[in-house]
């Protein structure tokens, strides 16, 4: 199940997953919410490559799901809470 869910009236894309009963939240909304950057993508990039442990371990914290955007259903990278 997708969903969004609201931080300071900005929105962050969800997915609960029934089976390990955890939300997971779109990377990218977060960053963007947290930094104020226009690009969070690019924003990304860069952490992951001024920082070689974070860019490691990336497989590990992040995990692509299915969302459901205003373009249909992408695979976004999520983190789980």
């Amino acid at each position: 199940m997708s969903n969004i869910k609201l931080f300071e009236s900005k929105q962050i894309r969800t997915v609960w997953n029934e089976a390990e009963q955890k939300w997971y939240f779109a990377v990218a909304d977060v960053v963007q919410i947290l930094t104020g950057t226009p690009n969070p993508t690019d924003y990304i990039k860069k952490m992951r490559k001024r920082d070689e442990l974070l860019s490691q371990g990336w497989g590990q914290l992040v995990t692509p799901l299915l969302v459901d955007t205003p373009g249909g259903k992408q695979k976004l990278p999520l983190i789980f809470k």
